[in-house]
């Protein structure tokens, strides 16, 4: 299990508009073109330079590929990093404001402290 990795997705899709619809629409698809294609890409630096051993496990790429950001929250994902992401690719299907922000603390709810480390 890798939080790196796991931040690293949700950070580089959030920041791409067109990622983020591939993401909304084929995310079990876009899952899989990301690990293969930039998981073990090093962010900042020249494109000579990759990682070799990056890759989520069965349960990081099952959470990821359902949108499903409790498990990610368990997993350890930053929750500012996952909540920024799903505005982006939920929000729009509410009428109210707020409606989807707190949906997803709703879903959240029945975390205590001490919360999963985020730490990475």
């Amino acid at each position: 299990m890798s939080k790196y990795l796991l931040n690293k997705f949700l950070f580089m899709v959030d920041r791409d508009p067109e990622l983020v619809e591939r993401y909304r629409s084929e995310p079990r698809e876009l899952v899989s073109w990301w690990e293969a294609e930039c998981a073990n890409t090093v962010l900042n630096c020249h494109t000579g330079e990759a990682s070799t051993w990056l890759r989520f496990d069965d349960v990081e790429r099952e959470a990821l590929a359902t949108h499903d950001h409790v498990k990610l929250f368990e997993l350890g994902a930053h929750p500012f990093l996952t909540l920024t992401l799903f505005i982006a690719l939920f929000e729009r299907d509410n009428t109210e404001p707020l409606e989807y922000q707190k949906s997803y603390g709703a879903r959240l709810a029945h975390f205590s402290m001490p919360y999963p480390d985020i730490a990475t």
